[in-house]
């Protein structure tokens, strides 16, 4: 109840203050009430002051703007009942305005009007030339410099968020932090207007006071021109003097803030929390404490203004300690007990570094290599067709210092050794013969094709000589994209297979209650995708592979029978990766004698596939690679033709050595692809095979 009571309290407090502004603006108040706001508006602008100067960054104070905003609405609002004050009971005497604006005009400038106006000019000079100017041209820079590089910012975090440096929620809350620090400068640079426009009011106020003084105390109240003078001049300067003060201070504040903003909560409690510090408070008390040992000053306002500010510091420090004062016993690390996350990595796929190739990855230097991950990450997410799974990045001090691998699962898939500081040119086997071009051997880890790591003044020499120069960023994320390349069933898990259900429920919600969760479970589903990636097929396109287990699971829930099926669905897909509709499809046969000896064979035990014996397999994978190679580069590789009960068997041997080769059995093979037999493996001997045959016409 407490808590509720609190939070009424302070959501009203800002629209009640906001109210009673006005009202001081229209109704009009007595001296003793004008003299206790001016004091209050003098501990408003000191705590402000003490705010912006105790805060680390513009963050600390991001509700500022707003700040400053009500704070001249207050200043304005006092000059008003000032100035009404002033011309209604300034011919009965100095104190008939109130003391604050007696002691200013009478103590600060002894009594002499014309000092006054000096003095008051000069604050004006140094507020608005000064101060609000410079506070001003440093808030229009900054929000400018700020916004330009708010997209770079941007594009760092979700760099870091995909090489799993950030989690998901610090990410966001950088993202806020920024958006945040861009929204403040571009306030400042508005509300520095504010001060600016305050100042210039004061001024006209001060005018408005002195000629309409001077007419009213000599035609309404038959005063001399020179007591008129005396009089209405005096309480004028006083007026402009105690509402100049507190405007310099704010000037000031907003100098410091601005040389030095999002909050989940609301405006009135945003400002509550950043003044509970106890350190703004304390200097509040000692300043009123100060000003009310001045002899002039009102002690009776002062004295008890700057107790009332000591002890809300005191009771600020007390509640900020209240926690600490009793703390509960540190608990001493056991040196024995390990924890789970000492010894256990939850993310898929890690980037290890030697130290030496830490620079790549350093913020000071731009992170050349963060970007290019994002990048691979997010091109591998659009082949495989669903998110790829974050990736880590973490230095290894027992590598060698120029090393980096690739970690799957903890098991590693892939690694090689750069030079940081130098270029890899690439021969691709368009490099000039017998270049000169110095530097070290080396072999690209993506393609293996011959290179050299040459010096940064070398690039255009190698290029001009036929090779492709690439950073160390670009080498490490192309063979990052290769290894991970061949590897999506390795990425898909359920939880990436759940949001592809999640985002199919949302427009064919009937066609997913069809198979899942019964009778395919999460688990089940999941098995069949990995299985379609390992067979090469993306899933970019859902809701085919949806539709076709909906009908499989109609028939069968084994899952070689649901696999087989959709892949005969899948057919045209399967085709259509390698040769268009409209072309012959270059395929290759197994004799009927070779291919029934493989069904006939041994039987896997645990899969059931045929095992092809060790010569046979490496004469058809030799053979296969050879014709391949005799077509030449550019040109469509063949698909190998097989019974579906032998697909799996032989698509794991050719998978080896020749993986561009599709092997698809007779079902998947759509009706209408023209196909042009380029050979029948085994249907001659083996000598006369491995020399090559004539390719074979026949009608689709």
């Amino acid at each position: 109840m407490s808590a509720r009571s609190k939070f009424d309290a302070s959501a009203i407090a800002l629209p009640g203050g906001i109210i009673a502004l006005m009202l001081l603006m229209i109704v009009p108040v007595p001296a003793i009430l004008l003299d206790i706001s001016f004091v209050l508006n003098i501990a408003l602008s000191v705590a402000i002051l003490m705010a912006a100067m105790n805060a680390q960054k513009v963050l600390d104070f991001s509700s500022f703007p707003s700040v400053l905003l009500f704070a001249t609405l207050l200043r304005l609002a006092l000059n008003v009942a000032s100035t009404r004050v002033v011309l209604v009971h300034g011919h009965e005497g100095g104190s008939a305005a109130g003391h604050i604006i007696e002691a200013f005009g009478a103590f600060l400038i002894g009594g002499n009007f014309a000092v006054g106006i000096f003095v008051f000019l000069i604050l004006m000079i140094i507020n608005l030339i000064v101060v609000t100017k410079g506070a001003g041209r440093v808030s229009e820079v900054s929000a400018r410099f700020t916004l330009d590089a708010l997209p770079g910012k941007q594009m760092a975090i979700d760099a870091d968020l995909a090489a799993g440096i950030l989690k998901a929620d610090e990410a966001k809350a950088r993202r806020r932090e920024v958006a945040t620090e861009a929204e403040f400068y571009g306030s400042m640079d508005g509300a520095s207007k504010f001060v600016k426009g305050d100042a210039i009011a004061a001024l006209l106020i001060l005018a408005v006071n002195i000629i309409a003084g001077l007419c009213l105390g000599m035609i309404t109240h038959g005063l001399s021109a020179g007591q008129a003078a005396e009089t209405y001049i005096q309480l004028a300067i006083g007026d402009a003097l105690v509402a100049q003060v507190p405007s310099l201070l704010l000037s000031i504040a907003a100098a410091v803030i601005v040389t030095r903003v999002s909050d989940t909560r609301d405006l009135a409690g945003q400002i509550g929390g950043q003044f509970a510090d106890p350190r703004s408070w304390l200097p509040v008390a000692f300043v009123l404490a100060a000003i009310g040992m001045i002899p002039a000053m009102p002690q009776s306002i002062f004295f008890p203004a700057a107790a009332a500010a000591f002890f809300l510091a005191h009771k600020l420090k007390r509640n900020a300690a209240r926690p600490a004062a009793d703390p509960e016993p540190a608990v001493q690390a056991d040196p024995n007990k390990i924890e789970l996350s000492d010894v256990s990595d939850h993310t898929l796929v890690t980037l290890e570094f030697g130290y030496g190739l830490v620079s790549l990855v350093d913020e000071k230097k731009g992170s050349p290599l963060i970007s290019r991950i994002t990048g691979v990450r997010k091109q591998l997410s659009r082949n495989f067709g669903f998110i790829v799974p974050q990736f880590r990045i973490r230095d290894a001090l027992e590598m060698p210092p120029y090393d980096y691998r690739v970690m799957l699962g903890g098991v590693m898939v892939g690694g090689a050794t750069i030079q940081p500081e130098r270029l890899l040119a690439i021969d691709t086997g368009e490099a000039t013969p017998n270049a000169k071009l110095s530097g070290d051997a080396a072999v690209d880890p993506s393609f293996g094709c011959p290179a050299i790591w040459v010096e940064k003044a070398n690039r255009d020499l190698a290029t001009a000589n036929g090779y492709l120069v690439v950073d160390p960023g670009t080498v490490i994320a192309t063979h990052l994209n290769e290894l991970l390349g061949e590897r999506a069933h390795d990425l898909l898990g359920p939880d990436e297979v759940q949001s592809l259900i999640d985002a199919t429920k949302l427009h064919s919600e009937s066609l997913v209650e069809t198979f899942h969760p019964q009778p395919l479970s999460l688990a089940a589903v999941t098995r069949v995708m990995r299985t379609l990636l390992e067979d090469g097929i993306p899933i970019t396109h859902p809701m085919p592979i949806f539709s076709s287990l909906s009908r499989a699971v109609q028939s069968t829930q084994d899952h070689e029978q649901i696999v087989d099926k959709v892949r005969n669905d899948l057919g045209a897909t399967i085709v259509g990766r390698i040769c268009p509709p409209n072309r012959n499809l270059p395929v290759l046969t197994l004799d009927g004698n070779l291919e029934t000896a493989i069904l006939q064979g041994l039987k896997d035990p645990v899969t059931g596939w045929p095992v092809i014996e060790p010569e046979l397999a490496n004469t058809i994978s030799r053979r296969i690679r050879q014709i391949i190679d005799s077509r030449g580069p550019g040109a469509t590789p063949p698909a190998l033709i097989v019974q579906p009960q032998s697909r799996r068997a032989v698509a794991a041997l050719v998978r080896q050595r020749s993986p561009e080769c599709v092997v698809i059995s007779i079902g998947e093979l759509p009706i209408s692809q023209p196909i042009e037999v380029v050979e029948t493996i085994g249907a001659q001997p083996a000598n006369d095979a491995l020399q090559g045959t004539a390719p074979k016409e026949l009608a689709a």
